[in-house]
């Protein structure tokens, strides 16, 4: 049932006390990087007795990253950095993030923490499905399924033909895919005339790398015949595996031995009580070539009240709500994508794929919204189409309090995204 039982079920006192310790020991060790030494210089860590008091030290946010690109972060010597991942920096400079031995074998042991979790075991076969390379998400699930002991398949993305030839050629009982890719994948079975429910030996989905709805996730369950397990990193806190689904399906357990977890109101930057949601601020607590304290995530969530079931006492969060930069507004009302989506995916008539369109200026901004029909939809009469589009409306209308324009169109007839699927087009 436990990976690491000790660590898993530490009692919460205990774990506040390892806590101290290693934020203490990662502070030393930040300051030897020519970012933090100015950032935090004339701190004695030696005065934080407790975790809340990391409450007074400086946030780090992502434009530090690109502005001291690319060792301005950097706290131990290059000759033992062995790794990097990097965003694409089209934007301007790439945020790059340096791993040393120790932080690759302590990411994977917490994937592998994760993956066990979940229900994945040695013998298993697992097809990774997601990006390698510069991106984190590939190559840091490969090495936490190898710890664990399974099977992997480097399969990568995209190729939907030769991804189910994988999968049941080599029995694949475990997937690491995104969410937004799932669809388009069951869709691929179904162009080939096969079921992807019944033709695969799929038992058990990870899902993550893009916010997704607890609909998505339903369907992804009901087409594949899967538990789908949540999954949440981000690049600059490793990448996969900072928190991850239990058999619960109640939250997702955050590793509190290696990542400190405050929730931020975006806004006020003040602490936000249990169970409300919030921004997410994680400090690495094991890593050694880059540590990062008070990152602000940007993603949004909030810690869930009450212990779990499955006996781990590490804090559980929601599913992302979104990110706070991802929220539009329209009419004077915030708006997250994800309000959208949960709306769509609880629809039978309607497909996977959607985008908002946003256009006009402030004052007289609008937005429609492009979503497709379920596959076997596309005969749908222009009559019960422009019924179905009213119903759409009305439901988002009572979600998010602004009424879009809808516009039914058949399947395949929105781009696919290549990788984490882009929801919002501004046109404004």
């Amino acid at each position: 049932m436990y990976w690491q039982k000790d660590l898993e079920t530490m009692p919460p006192e205990d774990l506040g006390r390892l806590q101290v310790e290693r934020l203490r020991r990662v502070l030393k060790q930040a300051r030897r990087s020519p970012f933090y030494a100015q950032a935090l210089a004339g701190l004695d860590e030696r005065d934080l007795t407790r975790p809340e008091q990391a409450a007074s030290l400086p946030f780090t946010v992502k434009q530090d990253l690109r502005d001291h690109f690319p060792y301005g972060f950097l706290a131990a010597p290059k000759s033992q950095v062995v790794r990097l991942h990097a965003s694409s920096g089209t934007t301007g400079n790439p945020t790059a993030v340096l791993h040393s031995k120790s932080d690759l074998r302590d990411w994977a042991n917490l994937l592998a923490r994760g993956l066990y979790m979940a229900g994945v075991r040695p013998g298993d076969v697992l097809q990774n499905l997601t990006g390698y390379g510069l991106f984190s998400g590939g190559l840091g699930m490969h090495y936490g399924a190898e710890r664990l002991g399974s099977m992997v398949i480097p399969a990568g993305a995209g190729n939907s033909r030769r991804q189910i030839a994988l999968m049941r050629q080599f029995g694949t009982t475990v997937m690491h895919i995104i969410p937004s890719y799932a669809f388009r994948l069951a869709a691929a079975f179904g162009q080939q005339g096969l079921d992807p429910r019944g033709d695969n030996s799929l038992r058990i989905a990870v899902i993550g790398a893009e916010p997704h709805s607890e609909q998505a996730r339903q369907r992804i369950e009901e087409l594949f015949g899967v538990k789908a397990y949540n999954n949440y990193g981000l690049s600059e806190l490793n990448g996969p595996g900072v928190a991850f689904e239990c058999q619960e399906q109640n939250g997702l357990h955050l590793w509190e031995d290696a990542f400190l977890l405050e929730v931020v109101d975006p806004e006020t930057l003040e602490p936000v009580p249990e169970g409300r949601v919030g921004e997410l601020v994680l400090t690495t607590l094991n890593r050694k070539a880059m540590p990062l304290i008070r990152y602000r995530t940007r993603d949004l969530a909030a810690v869930l009240p009450g212990p779990c079931p499955c006996g781990r006492t590490h804090r559980r969060i929601s599913r992302i709500a979104g990110r706070s930069d991802d929220m539009f507004i329209i009419k004077g009302v915030n708006v997250y994508p994800m309000q959208v989506e949960s709306v769509l995916m609880g629809l039978e008539a309607v497909g996977n794929n959607y985008l908002i369109v946003l256009q006009g200026g402030e004052a007289g901004a609008s937005m429609t919204l492009k979503a497709e029909l379920a596959a076997g939809m596309a005969g749908m009469n222009s009559e019960d189409r422009e019924g179905l589009a009213r119903r759409i409306a009305g439901l988002l209308r009572d979600e998010i309090l602004v009424t879009p324009k809808v516009e039914l169109v058949d399947p395949g007839s929105l781009p696919a995204a290549q990788g984490k699927a882009e929801r919002v087009k501004d046109l404004r």
